[in-house]
C-alpha cells in the first residue's frame, strides 16, 4: 500500500505543487503547505475507493487542506510579495509579455475566495464541469455558474 501511494504522489505531485502555488506566497509556506498536503493524502488514502481518478481524488484533497489551512490562518503571515520574486526560465523565444499576463492574472485569481480559485484552478487544468463539480462537491450546472460568474469578476479586476 505505501508504495503504491508514493508511486501515485510522486507521478502526480505536480498537482500539490500548483494548488501550494496558488494558496501562499513565498517558497517556505510553499513548503510547508505540500508537506502538510502530503501528510493529509496519506492519512486520507486507506479510504481512497478508487472510484474516481487518483489525481481527481488527489485534486479534492489538496484543495480542501489548502482552504483548511488559509481559513484557520486569519493571522497575518509575512509573505514575500509575488512580484518581488524573479524566477524566470529563459528561451530563446520566450516573451515577457507573456509572463506579464501571467503575474497580473495570478495577481488577479489571488483576489478571490477560496472556491473560486480553486474553480479557476481546475479550469485552467483543462478539468471538464463534470471533474470539477466531483473536485468540489458541487453539483456540475453549479460549477458553471460559478465559473461564469467568476469569469466576469476577473475581467472586472484586470480591467477596471
Amino acid at each position: 500500500m505505501e508504495h503504491q501511494f508514493v508511486t501515485n504522489l510522486q507521478s502526480n505531485q505536480n498537482i500539490v505543487h500548483k494548488v501550494c502555488t496558488l494558496y501562499t506566497n513565498d517558497k517556505d509556506a510553499h513548503n510547508d503547505l505540500f508537506q502538510e498536503i502530503t501528510i493529509q493524502l496519506w492519512k486520507a488514502y486507506p479510504k481512497f475507493r478508487g472510484e474516481a481518478k487518483f489525481s481527481t481524488w488527489m485534486y479534492r484533497v489538496a484543495l480542501n487542506t489548502a482552504i483548511t489551512l488559509y481559513r484557520k490562518s486569519k493571522r497575518t503571515i509575512r509573505t514575500q510579495d509575488y512580484d518581488s520574486v524573479i524566477f524566470k526560465i529563459k528561451a530563446d523565444e520566450y516573451d515577457e509579455t507573456e509572463e506579464e499576463q501571467l503575474k497580473l492574472m495570478y495577481k488577479a485569481v489571488k483576489q478571490l475566495g477560496d472556491i473560486d480559485k480553486a474553480l479557476v484552478f481546475l479550469y485552467l487544468e483543462d478539468k471538464d464541469y463534470r471533474e470539477i463539480s466531483e473536485t468540489l462537491g458541487i453539483s456540475e450546472v453549479n460549477a458553471r455558474v460559478k465559473m461564469n460568474r467568476v469569469k466576469t469578476k476577473l475581467r472586472t479586476i484586470l480591467n477596471p
